[in-house]
């Protein structure tokens, strides 16, 4: 049987595109003149983790583009100054880096960026830097916990204080988790809570975790052991089954006490808009129930939670409302006791009409208005360009009153960003609003000539944004007819937008949008064309058929010529593979040779740009089975005739029992009874399957949802195929509920690289549960302490727009109608937009031969997104002579490259790329080195392994071990001479001192003794000659031949004494003298 549904999906996308666009003021184009915008700063409360860089945000908007500074406590931060502070570039943002060391708690501290331009300064708001910290468990030892069963217990936990607190959590010391209920529960304070101690909680130990949240460690205290002291020590075993565990066991029966909070009343304060936590935690044997009350009226249903076994109560969303006299009473069967607790509640400051921008033309007047509350009340402050308001130079055409600035008679000139500062003990808002003196004729800022399609009867939004000063007004107008369009099936919005909320054929055309002010006007065309519904007008029907045969699935189709379809085949949901046994015709599907495999459910889905359409039907495959021949002709056997007289009976606010008569079976028994069911609220004519049957009966109870205008038919199925669908039964209208379930398939996902789209599958007709059904859509950036943001949306889609790139997001999607809220939903995780990546971080090229190079590299500091991989192009290059470019692609894991080289001369030049989804991002270019260089290198690491350069430092120490030899024997000959000879060369120098004339010549080829040979060649003659310049002492002695027994010595600067004769053998150059 056929199940179709319509879903014009697409285009209900296409209207959800334009309709949840963000209805927001004008804003100025940022090709005109314009003061700073703040669009994106970091949390007030910033909490960092050590191990990273700091990136403290701060991106501004402007004409002409802003320049940003910083303060840090107050006082003017100068980032040049400091070698770890950057800004980016083009930003605001601040970046400390920590590669080259440093303590990131030097740098903790309330930071506040200024953006400004010569038309005036934009403040962010004060944030306050703080380093995550993971302080140790402080050492100590912990006794033997001794304690009576029945008794009750406290093991106190005393985390080490972290930033942010850590997650406490109780296990033993091999890692094994408590089991907690009712009687041992840990408290919001980390401690564990005994309401009695039994005798089986001597069997393990307890230890205190904690879990900090930036470096994901877990910290132990060491672990609780106890001894519980029984007054009967039997095995525990023989107690289990007995009626009254703790008299058996001889424990005494006590009413309950409070372990926490203490005495019978304490006070709490809570702050507007956070989680309200009342916890009551009862000793008792047994152990105690608890119940929470209000005094005075009911706890908020909404958004009430019991949580630890009913002794929390936590209330979301605190508001002043919230305030009052709650109470817990804990009771068993012994007695009760009640504890109360005072809750206030106070706010921070919350705006209730934040500050916009104000675009005034000459001569016009305006206000600023910046309204907040709060408890206590919150006090206003004005400041103008970043100063208080009261130094600011005076302005005639300015008035402040209280929470309002107001402007007469602006003049071109006066611009400024004003900002408004709402302040109370518990923390303060801060909003920039900049007044500009613009004199602008209209513009109209969309795309000319566009072309809208949309299917017949659905709504669609025609978009023309704008801009002027003055404000210029906008009318809309049809095939150049003279009457604004406005009313009826048209809705103006303020941004330009016109909503066409049921498009007819007849409102296909050309719509002109015309923007006028006193400095003219500027007019954009939209072109309608109004397509036909894409509708399966015969569906396949379910099927039983046997194994082997033919059969064919049907799907006609009718759609608009002028859009392409495409038909497709799931089967059991998953797309149909279209084997050699099957053919796919225009208006269907033909299965040859049915086997087992073929059974299950068969959508064919007909789909265009716009809209799309499915019908399923159940193939049923039967297996052959021999009978015995049989001389009788069996009867002829057909589908069964449908069944008739349809009644509902017994009729409840969920259910109803629909009662029918059988047809006639045609010679094959009725396996099946098929219930279907159509509603007239969401899809009219629609009949979808609702339950399956027995072919044996004929009455079934049928389960509803709430807020369904049902009707109902019944479809017989026998071997041969299915029925016609009987007379639709009477409608049957359920009272309506609020939704039991949310909305599923969740995803957050950027299309651009500053938005997040976030969709869903909707609840169908029978999960709607009451009119008006809508979906509250809420979203914040992971890890921040930053508020939900939410919307409430109608259709399947809503886009978070201005977000930073690619960062997580908390998601969640609550169904609602006027009846109530679904439950609280899961929370999703989704991610904003992808940019393209920075470049890799480095390139190092390595050539370990004249063969080949290595190429590695890093990770861009920044990918923005997912890296799909890197892209490589390289050239060779030598001189002016350059190769062909060549590519190569990588996965993003890889890191390294190997290149084989075609000549050893080449360089090679390489411009290295990541890659997202969004394309390639800036390249990082290096060159290799030149090619001599690695040989030489080579060569010279090598060179001590050539035979030739050992043979060489062979000879050279030869020879240097002759010269020591000749050495040697020269100061054994030259060592002791004759006294006359001595004298003669005296002589011989004296006379040659006392004739200044005297010149010498060296006909003997001698040195004279005493001078010394340079290593030039040139003789220098270092002193005067004396008897007592030679020897030790001034003594000389004298062997028995006459000649001196020491080594004549020669002083030098009458510091060094050195042998004459020895100083000469000792020298390789003298002995080369000698030799000639």
């Amino acid at each position: 049987m056929v199940m179709q549904q319509y879903l014009l999906t697409y285009s209900g996308v296409v209207f959800a595109l334009y309709l949840h666009h963000v209805i927001r003021a004008i804003e100025v184009p940022l090709d005109l003149s314009q003061p700073p915008t703040i669009t994106e700063q970091s949390v007030k409360d910033y909490i960092v983790d050590p191990r990273d860089n700091i990136f403290i945000e701060c991106e501004a908007k402007g004409n002409p583009v802003p320049t940003f500074s910083w303060t840090r406590n107050g006082k003017f931060f100068n980032v040049a100054k400091d070698p770890k502070v950057s800004m980016q570039r083009r930003s605001g943002t601040l970046v400390i880096d920590f590669r080259g060391g440093g303590r990131p708690e030097d740098y903790e501290g309330e930071y506040q960026c200024s953006a400004r331009n010569e038309y005036g300064t934009a403040l962010s708001s004060k944030i306050l830097l703080q380093v995550s910290r993971s302080p140790l468990w402080p050492k100590e030892h912990l006794d033997l916990v001794e304690i009576d069963e029945g008794s009750p217990l406290t093991l106190k936990c005393n985390p080490p204080p972290g930033l942010p607190p850590p997650v406490i959590f109780w296990m033993s010391s091999s890692m094994e988790p408590i089991h907690q209920d009712k009687r041992v529960s840990q408290g919001q304070n980390g401690d564990l809570y005994f309401s009695n101690v039994m005798l089986q909680d001597a069997q393990t130990d307890y230890s205190c975790n904690a879990r900090f949240h930036f470096t994901h460690t877990i910290q132990q205290k060491n672990p609780y052991t106890l001894k519980v002291q029984t007054k009967n020590p039997h095995n525990e075993t023989s107690f289990r089954n007995h009626t009254d565990m703790y008299s058996a066991r001889g424990v005494m029966e006590t009413t309950p006490s409070f372990m926490y909070p203490y005495g019978t009343s304490s006070n709490q304060i809570v702050l507007r808009g956070v989680d309200l936590l009342l916890e009551c935690i009862a000793s008792g044997v047994p152990a105690p129930d608890i119940m929470w009350y209000k005094k005075g009226g009911e706890l908020p249903t909404d958004k009430t939670k019991l949580e630890n076994f009913n002794k929390a109560l936590r209330i979301t969303n605190v508001s002043e409302e919230d305030s009052g006299e709650y109470f817990c009473l804990a009771s068993n069967k012994m007695g009760s006791i009640r504890h109360t607790i005072s809750v206030r509640v106070k706010a921070a400051p919350y705006w209730l009409d934040e500050p916009q921008n104000l675009i005034l033309a000459p001569g016009e007047d305006g206000r600023l208005v910046c309204r907040a509350n709060g408890n206590p009340k919150p006090t206003i402050q004005w400041l103008v360009n970043g100063e208080p308001i009261e130094s600011a130079p005076p302005n005639p055409s300015r008035e402040v009153a209280g929470d309002t600035i107001v402007f007469r008679d602006t003049q071109i000139g006066s611009s400024a960003v004003y900002q408004c500062n709402a302040s109370n003990e518990h923390g303060y808002l801060l909003a920039n609003a900049f007044v500009s003196v613009l004199d602008v004729p209209p513009r109209i800022l969309a795309p000319r000539n566009q072309l809208i399609k949309v299917i017949q009867y659905n709504r669609t939004l025609l978009d023309c944004p704008f801009f002027g000063s003055p404000i210029p007004t906008l009318r809309w107008f049809k095939n150049g007819q003279g009457s604004a369009l406005d009313g009826e099936n048209y809705q103006r919005h303020e941004n330009g937008s016109l909503e066409i909320n049921m498009a007819r054929k007849e409102d296909q055309g050309i719509y002109t949008c015309v923007a006028t002010n006193i400095l003219g006007k500027a007019e954009n065309q939209v072109r309608l064309e109004i397509k036909d519904p894409t509708r399966i007008v015969r569906g396949p029907e379910d099927l039983i058929v046997k194994r082997g045969s033919m059969v064919r699935l049907d799907c006609r189709i009718k759609h608009d010529s002028t859009l392409k379809l495409t038909v497709t085949w799931l089967k059991d949901d998953t797309p149909l593979y279209i084997g050699n046994r099957m053919k796919k015709e225009d208006d269907g599907l033909i299965i040859y040779g049915v086997a087992e495999k073929d059974q299950g459910d068969y959508t064919c889905v007909a789909s265009t740009e716009l809209d799309k359409d499915s019908a399923k039907a159940f193939l049923t495959v039967l297996a052959v089975v021999s009978a015995p021949t049989n001389r009788m002709t069996a009867l002829p056997k057909e589908r069964p005739e449908r069944p008739r007289d349809l009644e509902l009976t017994d009729l409840a606010e969920r259910s109803v029992r629909l009662t029918w008569i059988p047809g006639d079976d045609n010679n094959s028994p009725i396996t099946d009874y098929v219930v279907q069911f159509e509603e007239d609220k969401f899809q009219p004519g629609s009949w979808y399957n609702h339950s399956r049957y027995p072919g044996s009966v004929n009455s079934a109870v049928l389960r509803l949802s709430p807020y369904v205008n049902y009707q109902f038919r019944v479809i017989a199925v026998n071997e041969v195929g299915s029925s016609l669908p009987s007379l639709p039964s009477e409608r049957y209208h359920t009272i309506g509920a609020s939704p039991e379930i949310n909305p599923t398939g969740v995803r957050g996902a950027g299309t651009q690289k500053n938005n997040m789209e976030i969709t869903w599958t909707p609840l169908n007709a029978t999960q709607a549960y009451g009119p008006n059904l809508r979906y509250i859509v809420n979203w914040r950036q992971r890890d921040t302490r930053e508020s939900w943001s939410n919307e409430t949306v109608r259709t399947t889609r809503h886009v978070v727009w201005n977000t930073p790139i690619y960062v997580p997001y908390e998601i969640k999607v609550q169904a609602e109608n006027d009846f109530g809220r679904a439950p609280e939903p899961d929370v999703i995780i989704g991610y904003s937009g992808e940019d393209l990546p920075s470049a890799p971080r480095y390139i190092r090229i390595r050539q370990p031969n004249l063969e080949t190079i290595t190429l590695e590299w890093d990770h861009p500091e920044h990918p923005n997104g997912i890296l799909t991989g890197y892209n490589l192009r390289y050239q060779a290059f030598n001189g002016s002579k350059t190769g062909r470019t060549l590519v190569e692609t990588f996965s993003p894991n890889q890191t390294r490259f190997t290149l084989k080289r075609t000549d050893p001369i080449s360089r090679y030049r390489f411009f290295l790329r990541a890659r997202t989804q969004v394309g390639d991002g800036e390249s990082i270019v290096e060159e290799s080195p030149a090619p001599l260089n690695e040989a030489y290198t080579k060569n010279h690491v090598d060179i001590a392994t050539q035979g030739w350069f050992i043979g060489l430092m062979c000879a050279i120490a030869l020879l240097v071990l002759i010269l020591l030899i000749v050495c040697f024997i020269k100061r054994s000959r030259g060592g002791k001479y004759p006294v006359r000879e001595k004298v003669e060369v005296l002589d011989h120098e004296d006379h040659k001192v006392d004739d200044p004339s005297f010149d010498y010549s060296d006909e003997d080829n001698k040195e004279p003794p005493g001078s010394h040979t340079s290593l030039d060649g040139t003789i220098k003659q270092e002193s005067d000659d004396s008897l007592v310049d030679y020897g030790e002492g001034g003594e000389g002695q004298f062997n028995e031949d006459g000649s001196f027994i020491g080594q004549y010595t020669v002083k030098k600067d009458k510091e060094e004494t050195e042998g004459n004769e020895s100083s000469e053998a000792t020298s390789p150059v003298n002995a080369i003298y000698s030799l000639a």
